[in-house]
Parts: structure tokens; C-alpha cells; sequence
């Protein structure tokens, strides 16, 4: 039987601080979930550097969020509200903006624990959306260049933009903002669980990053199959093992909100797993398994911001359209001619400014539908704000990861060479192979 702990309150908050705990513990298990995804879609010979590039996330972004990127994304200015455009940790009303302060003594006594299971939650949405990004530049990247775009890009871009969006109070009764991050504030974006601040934001530093490093050798349609199928599939699973953590777990309590959050992060996926194959079996005469794990993974993106606001059966067509969508969308490379190599733009991209915009026409009582069947002088309000917030995270984090990318590439090189991509990332890099058939 839980009972409450007599240090914090009452035991809904000892409740809604052990469901953020197991939240954040199947968030976390999604970066391992990202790992093997991408890791399964490689070639044979860049496995570990794929997978390192999700690990190395997990180390150096943990590591960071603990020492100051709890204080940057759910700190203020001195003097000011949290709705400062660049966030700083310099002081707060409450005095409790940095990790530490939450922490108590020693042995744990007077510790906030509602605030450090909320502390923790936040730390694995920093994680993977770092590790999310490592998906456009497989095959060619060098680790330490990496480690180093992911320290820069994490403090610059990430931790401001999880300010904007994710740093705010709810009204209990309405659950509306009463003040925050300018994005969900100031211009009233419905974001729940990160559709800007974790898939947008990491597809544009995608595309960016894949721009600078350019195209593998031979590039070009169907050149390069996934080298182990079921490895991508356990990977899926992962991700949607966890991703119900990722978004039942974003109310932050346990209440009607998490279950919707959770029914629709079940039916989303679901349906966009048959608007992709659909999509596949009329494009390419054959559903793929690899397209189910990607029509999955979009689905489960594009849900991400919209799983508070859709009721399922609006859930489930947003699902099918994203599937079918990111089918397509996974082309443009080719067509434009930028080498995104695991579709980091095409599903996360797209995916979430799919989801974001959506809840501008279907978001039950803010949507476009929904205000004009209220009368409303401007349906077009929600739409116009998620539009604008979903624009400016991706032009944001576009150019600043490219000014990082090129900065680095340009200095200590971020691509490998030549010669060792064709001998091999994992190798030339890590000097490891992930499949040694005969060990002697």
C-alpha cells in the first residue's frame, strides 16, 4: 500500500511524483530504443558508431542536464517571470531552480521529491532529442566531433527551446498557462509533450547537420539496405514501450489527461503503421517491415504534441494522414538531393509539424472546427500560433546547428574520411566490429 510521505504532503503528490519516476524510466529506455532503431539500418560496419552516438547522447547530455541544463530550462532571469526569451540561472521567486536546490541533505531528508521526479522526467526528453538527431549523419560521422556538436547544441539550442516550451504553470481548474516560456504563454501553442521541442527541433538540426557533412559515397535510391531487420523492429518496440511514458507522462499527475495522453499515443501509431504500408504496397508494391517500424515511429511523433487535446477517433485519422505523409516525405531526399540518411527529417520532421499543425484544425475546443462551430470571430487563432511556434524552433535550431556543424567541420572535421568510411566507421573510430563471426 503506498502511503504518503509525511516530508512532501499528501499522497496525490506522492502518487503523481512515482508515476513521473516511472516515466521517466520508460523515456530513458527509448534512447536504447533509438540506438537499435537506427542501429539496424546501417550498414554492418557502422552499428557501433550509430549506436555510440545514442549512448555518448545518454553520458554527456545527463551528465550537463544535472550540472546546469535543469537551471537553464526551468530557471529564470533575476527579477523576471519565465517567460524571458533566453533563459538564465540567476535567481527565482522560489528559490529552487537548480538541481541542487532540490536534492535536500545527504541522506535524502528534505528533498522535493515532486520536483526532482519532475527534474528527472525533463532530463530524459534532453537525452533523446539529442540522440534523435545522430540519425541524419549515419555512416559518416566522427564520435568526438559529435560529442562535442551534441555538448554545444544541447546548451544553445535545447535547453533554451525546453524553457520555451515546457517551463510554465497550469491553472489547476482550466489547465491553461497563467505564465511560462514565450512559445506556450505568450503565443498559446499547444505543445503537451514536444512536438516542437524534441522532434522539430531535432529534424532541423538533422537537415542542417546532413547538409554539412554532405552524402555518403554512392548515394542514391535503394543503394543501401537495412543490415539487420529485427534489430530496427526491437528498436520500435522500445520506442513505443517508452513513448507512453513520453506522453501519458507529460500531465504530470495521474488524472484523465495522462489516460487520454495515453489511449491516443495506443491509436495514433497504430493507424499510421496502415496509412504507411498502404502508402508502400501502392508506391513500391510491398509493405515493408521497416516500414511498419517507421509508420510507427511517425504516428508516435506526431501524436507527441497533440495526445492531450484529440479525442481518439481524431487521434487515429491524424495517425493514418502521418503514416501516409511520411511515406512520401522520406523521397525528398533524393529529389532535393541531401543525404538524411535514417529519414530524421521525413519522419521527425515532418511528423511533428504534421501533429503540431493539426491541433490548430482539430484540437478539441481550440481548433479551427471546433471555433468555428463556437461562433468564434478568429478560428484561425490556434492555427496561426502553432504555425508560428513550430517555425520558430526550426529555424532556430536550422541555423544554429549549422553555424555548429560548419564551425566544426571546418576546424577539427566532423566527417570521416574517405578512405575510413569505405573501410568502415566502427573500425577506423572505435576500433570494434559489431559482428565477429569467428572469433579466433
Amino acid at each position: 500500500m503506498i502511503t504518503a510521505d509525511p516530508t512532501i504532503g499528501d499522497l496525490t503528490t506522492t502518487v503523481n511524483a512515482l508515476w513521473l519516476l516511472v516515466a521517466a524510466a520508460l523515456v530513458l529506455i527509448m534512447t536504447p530504443g533509438v540506438a537499435f532503431f537506427y542501429g539496424g539500418m546501417v550498414k554492418a560496419r557502422s552499428v557501433v558508431s550509430m549506436m555510440m552516438m545514442s549512448f555518448g547522447a545518454m553520458g554527456l547530455v545527463g551528465v550537463l542536464w544535472v550540472i546546469y541544463g535543469y537551471g537553464l530550462a526551468f530557471g529564470t532571469v533575476a527579477g523576471n517571470t519565465s517567460n524571458d526569451l533566453i533563459p538564465g540561472v540567476l535567481g527565482n521567486p522560489s528559490g529552487q531552480f537548480l538541481l541542487g536546490d532540490l536534492v535536500g541533505a545527504p541522506d535524502g531528508s528534505g528533498a522535493n521529491l515532486y520536483g526532482l521526479a519532475f527534474a528527472g522526467f525533463q532530463a530524459t526528453f534532453a537525452i533523446i532529442t539529442v540522440a534523435l538527431i545522430s540519425g541524419a549523419i549515419a555512416d559518416r560521422a566522427k564520435f568526438g566531433s559529435w560529442m562535442l556538436f551534441a555538448f554545444l547544441w544541447v546548451t544553445i539550442v535545447y535547453f533554451p527551446v525546453a524553457h520555451w516550451v515546457f517551463n510554465f504553470t497550469a491553472d489547476p481548474t482550466t489547465g491553461a498557462a497563467t505564465d511560462g516560456g514565450w512559445i506556450v504563454f505568450n503565443m498559446g501553442v499547444n505543445d503537451f509533450a514536444g512536438g516542437t521541442a524534441v522532434h522539430i527541433n531535432a529534424g532541423a538540426a538533422g537537415l542542417a547537420l546532413a547538409l554539412v557533412l554532405g552524402k555518403r559515397i554512392g548515394f542514391q535510391k535503394g543503394i543501401q539496405k537495412p543490415h539487420n531487420v529485427p534489430l530496427t523492429l526491437l528498436g520500435a518496440a522500445l520506442l513505443w514501450f517508452g513513448w507512453f511514458g513520453f506522453n501519458a507522462g507529460s500531465a504530470a499527475a495521474v488524472n484523465g489527461t495522462a489516460a487520454i495522453a495515453w489511449i491516443n499515443t495506443l491509436a495514433a501509431p497504430a493507424a499510421a503503421i496502415l496509412g504507411w504500408l498502404i502508402v508502400e504496397k501502392f508506391k513500391d508494391g510491398k509493405p515493408t517491415s521497416i516500414g511498419a517500424a517507421s509508420g510507427a515511429v511517425a504516428g508516435l511523433v506526431a501524436i507527441t504534441p497533440a495526445c492531450n487535446i484529440l479525442t481518439p477517433g481524431w487521434g487515429m485519422v491524424l495517425g493514418a494522414v502521418t503514416g501516409a505523409i511520411c511515406c512520401l516525405a522520406i523521397e525528398l531526399k533524393f529529389k532535393l538531393g541531401f543525404d538524411d540518411s535514417l529519414d530524421v527529417v521525413g519522419i521527425h520532421l515532418v511528423g511533428g509539424i504534421i501533429g503540431t499543425l493539426y491541433i490548430g484544425i482539430f484540437g478539441t475546443g481550440i481548433g479551427l472546427i471546433d471555433r468555428i462551430g463556437n461562433g468564434d470571430s478568429n478560428p484561425l487563432s490556434q492555427l496561426g500560433a502553432q504555425a508560428v511556434g513550430a517555425g520558430s524552433v526550426l529555424v532556430f535550431s536550422f541555423v544554429i546547428a549549422w553555424l555548429l556543424g560548419t564551425a566544426i567541420q571546418k576546424t577539427i572535421g566532423f566527417r570521416i574520411s574517405t578512405e575510413d568510411e569505405v573501410a568502415g566507421v566502427d573500425t577506423v573510430v572505435h576500433g570494434e566490429e559489431s559482428y565477429v563471426l569467428d572469433p579466433a
